[in-house]
């Protein structure tokens, strides 16, 4: 047993660079889409929106694969960490967009014309009245994506990044005989392990917010 979770932990650190880097893009690709979807001119709005229902409508294994075998700059082919990194990180794009989106639609409208009527410019109201509030309201829902992304950063597995369930896929090939499925159990504990914390500090964080209100 002490072998098979040796074998697993190897993998954890690839496990958190795919979740950080694809919720790093996904958290700053997420603003302008965002912006997209909340447009007032009706063509930019529908184009956005196609977009973001057809990455949300397509499986994260296919987008995995469309970009790993399909993407190709001259004689040179993305590795699997790139390629899981920017199929990821398209995914929580789109996913973050729609959070995003759904935090701004809980603010009640008389609080931008209330500015307006201060004199604020749109700036100023978007980024130190409107967006704070709205990021309070839509971490629930932004914690649980993280959450979400970390667990579906296994399929990176399916190209050959060598995480979690990578490691856990080579020890159990390597050693049938004594393996099983031990090294997948080892795997979904880490998984949990990991998960518990970031899930507890985001409902900290969600209750010194709604205090500070």
């Amino acid at each position: 047993m002490q072998d098979a979770l040796l074998a697993v932990l190897m993998g954890l650190p690839m496990t958190l660079l795919v979740t950080a880097l694809a919720f790093v893009i996904g958290a700053i690709g997420g603003i302008p889409i965002m912006l997209g979807l909340r447009s007032k001119w009706a063509p930019l709005r529908a184009t956005v929106r196609f977009v973001v229902d057809l990455v949300r409508g397509i499986p994260p294994i296919v987008w995995l694969f469309l970009i790993y075998f399909g993407v190709q700059i001259g004689s040179i082919r993305l590795d699997s960490l790139t390629a899981a990194v920017i199929g990821l990180g398209i995914i929580s794009s789109a996913y973050l967009a729609e959070i995003y989106r759904g935090g701004f639609t809980t603010l009640p409208r008389g609080q931008g014309e209330a500015a307006a009527a201060l004199g604020l410019g749109s700036r100023t109201t978007f980024g130190r009245i409107l967006a704070p509030q709205a990021l309070r309201t839509a971490l629930p829902s932004i914690t649980t994506f993280l959450l979400s992304l970390l667990k579906d950063s296994s399929i990176a597995s399916t190209i050959g990044v060598a995480d979690m369930v990578f490691a856990a896929n080579m020890f159990a090939r390597q050693n049938p005989a004594t393996a099983g499925i031990l090294p997948f159990f080892i795997a979904a504990a880490v998984y949990l392990i990991v998960s518990i914390p970031i899930a507890i500090a985001a409902r900290r964080l969600d209750t010194r917010l709604r205090k500070a209100q």
